[in-house]
């Protein structure tokens, strides 16, 4: 069994400015979020820990670094979603620009591209899902962190619990919330905490 603490990044200056689309752009975390990392680390705290692992985007990567004060390794894998065309947009803004490709994504984010040019869901939870499925391999009975995103993070939840993918905005994460969640040796997800 995989024990993954699997946590969203601190706050970046996206996610204050009315929740901003922040896929591939890479900016760093605002105070809030820096402060929301170090908290963390107070939570993971005496927990027995294998590895850390982090999106390769600065906002994972610190977050990670402040949370575990341990040694943090990159994976491509789990780097946000490519949000194509709504990149640095709200969901209203580019909602109201283009209402067909977000009426594509909302009904279908499998099959749809994210922004019209960027990922479709089925993309992203088949390169999440093989990280996963390496982290298994490589840490079987382990306990691993793994900081991301809460596009990726969302859609594999939904993917792993069986859920269609249109329904990934159902389960939400908060930032450097503390998600707990196992794979057993079949690649099967129990949802432990969500949020902690």
């Amino acid at each position: 069994m995989l024990n993954i603490y699997l946590l969203r990044h601190g706050e970046t200056p996206y996610n204050a400015e009315g929740n901003r689309y922040c896929g591939r752009t890479d900016i760093g975390l605002t105070d809030i979020g820096v402060a929301q990392a170090k908290a963390v680390n107070q939570r993971l705290a005496g927990l027995h820990i294998d590895a850390v692992y982090s999106s390769p985007l600065q906002r994972a990567r610190v977050t990670a670094e402040l949370a575990t004060d341990r040694e943090v390794e990159t994976d491509q894998r789990i780097i946000e979603i490519d949000f194509g065309e709504w990149e640095g947009k709200t969901q209203l803004e580019f909602a109201a620009d283009d209402p067909l490709s977000w009426e594509a994504w909302a009904n279908d984010p499998g099959e749809n591209r994210a922004g019209r040019t960027g990922e479709t869901g089925n993309q992203i939870v088949k390169r999440v899902d093989a990280f996963y499925q390496d982290m298994l391999r490589k840490h079987a009975d382990q306990a691993i962190v793994v900081v991301g995103h809460n596009g990726i993070n969302r859609l594999y939840m939904a993917y792993k619990l069986g859920m269609h993918l249109k329904n990934y905005r159902r389960i939400f994460q908060e930032n450097s919330a503390i998600t707990l969640i196992q794979l057993d040796g079949n690649g099967e997800l129990t949802l432990k905490k969500l949020n902690a």
